[in-house]
């Protein structure tokens, strides 16, 4: 977006308003929409100091504030924009008739405000793509479909399936990770308990000991230091450095691309975002190719709605091998993602003319292993939760008992 001061006669005054547009055709709509009076003219300028601290406190507290649409809340507006599309009525009219009934705060924002946004001219995904953060990536790629085929209704309708489906699989992983997270957090509880209020006790015996004590208890004891002297001063390090790391994700793309990098390189996570990304990338590239989109387009706009940046990239170098000749198996093959049996699946669609049908195969197989994961999610996780347990429990062991041992076998020797 640029900075731009629109020069406009007011009352038979000139004021001078500053606004954030795409260009200067953009500019002069929002004048127009905005403001009344004469237009004199609109000219890019350099933003003020004032201005980028302003917007820069602004972007700050939005990252801190916004909060996405309920996922409930937005498939049943969607559902709901799909039939009344289907029955005949303008999205303008639909947008704002779902804005008035709606309950949920965010919902009624985002879509009065696409509304005011196709009442000016702009198209719906377009409008979109200003709360992509509400809506998802998802969302605003179905809507592009919908506006390529003409068919905006039955995108409609399946978005609003896939947001189903997405949805019951985070509820499936919420019961999944429901008996890890209470063991992790009994532990968690356990052990401040005994190093708050247990550990203390020990510290005066070891401290008239005046013996070298093992690294267990030197560990226990430099925590207990550090919790009961500093414990506040350290959550609140921990607050402020995970609002920064937040703010900063969301702002910086190289430290976005770099976090997404390290998702995709950690144990069981890769894998759900992984097959996850694979299946919607493959099932809406299949709906585009259905609709006789041309292959590169539809590649443009299956990886628009990707998230993760990694894998963004690498799909992205799919379009540049197709616009430069290659076959869509070679350039998905040049990306190392997919497995050889689903490039010859490709391949042989390519061949057949049955191309979107062999790719809806091969996002039903990438579902099919999310799902296999989701549900052995908390098997997958008991490993990590008993070394976890274990490490906790060994260390606490050792700590306390190994100097008392060595205050046994010292009595015992001097017998």
């Amino acid at each position: 977006m640029k900075y731009f001061v629109a020069t406009i006669l007011i009352k038979g005054k000139k004021e001078q308003i500053g606004m954030y547009a795409e260009d200067r055709k953009h500019a002069n709509e929002l004048t127009k929409l905005k403001y009344s009076g004469i237009l004199i003219k609109i000219a890019e300028a350099e933003e003020p100091l004032e201005v980028q601290l302003k917007r820069l406190k602004d972007n700050l507290f939005s990252n801190i504030k916004k909060r996405k649409i309920k996922p409930d809340a937005l498939i049943a507006s969607i559902r709901q924009l799909a039939v009344m599309t289907n029955a005949g009525i303008s999205i303008y009219d639909s947008l704002n008739e779902i804005a008035k009934s709606t309950q949920e705060k965010n919902l009624k924002l985002v879509f009065s405000k696409l509304a005011e946004d196709i009442n000016s001219g702009r198209s719906l995904s377009k409008s979109m793509e200003n709360f992509r953060f509400e809506l998802g990536n998802l969302a605003i790629a179905m809507v592009q479909l919908g506006e390529k085929t003409g068919n905006l209704d039955d995108a409609l309708y399946s978005l609003a399936d896939m947001l189903e489906e997405i949805r019951a699989n985070v509820v499936k992983f919420k019961k999944a990770m429901a008996y890890p997270r209470n063991v992790m957090v009994a532990m968690a509880v356990a052990f401040t308990i005994l190093i708050s209020y247990v550990v203390p006790n020990f510290k005066t015996m070891f401290e008239k000991l005046n013996a070298e004590l093992p690294l267990p208890t030197l560990i226990l004891l430099k925590l207990e230091h550090l919790f009961n002297n500093y414990g506040l001063y350290v959550l609140a390090i921990l607050i402020i450095s995970f609002v920064i790391f937040k703010y900063l994700i969301n702002n910086n793309k190289d430290i976005r691309f770099g976090w997404h990098k390290v998702l995709l390189k950690t144990y069981l996570i890769k894998k759900i975002i992984m097959f996850a990304t694979l299946n919607r990338f493959t099932l809406v590239f299949s709906e585009l190719v259905r609709a006789g989109i041309p292959i590169a387009e539809a590649l443009d706009t299956s990886i628009s709605m990707i998230d993760n940046l990694p894998l963004k990239a690498k799909l992205s170098s799919v379009r540049t091998s197709v616009e430069k000749g290659a076959a869509l198996n070679e350039g998905l093959a040049d990306t190392k993602l997919f497995e050889n049996m689903i490039i010859q699946m490709i391949s042989a669609g390519e061949e057949s003319g049955t191309l979107d049908t062999m790719i809806k195969k091969v996002a039903e197989y990438y579902k099919m292993r999310f799902d296999a994961i989701i549900d052995g999610l908390s098997e997958a996780i008991e490993p990590i939760m008993l070394f976890i347990l274990a490490s906790m429990i060994l260390l606490l062991a050792l700590g306390i008992f190994l100097p008392m041992w060595d205050m046994g076998n010292a009595v015992t020797g001097g017998k």
